[in-house]
């Protein structure tokens, strides 16, 4: 399931074109639950690229440079030694 929140956004539609509207004050929030598939990949030469997707169809792709990647790894390692999840 893909949520997205949307704050402070319009457009125009017009003749099939897509036009920004009022100020650049926009922000969005992407989540995505139930994901069947996960996987990363080198994304350039410097970052790393993760892709999800759910059953759905629905994909987030995110790219992270590699502290980036080490502080989740490090995340997921303190996971596994503390949390229940891992049980």
């Amino acid at each position: 399931m893909l949520s997205l929140t949307l704050e402070e956004f319009m457009v125009e539609l017009n003749e099939g074109s897509i036009k920004n509207v009022g100020p650049k004050n926009k922000s969005a929030t992407a989540k995505l639950f139930d994901v069947e598939s996960a996987e990363a990949r080198e994304f350039g030469d410097k970052r790393v690229k993760f892709v999800f997707e759910d059953e759905d169809g629905n994909e987030i792709q995110v790219s992270l440079f590699p502290e980036h990647v080490r502080t989740i790894a490090d995340d997921i390692d303190a996971l596994e030694e503390d949390s229940p999840v891992f049980d």
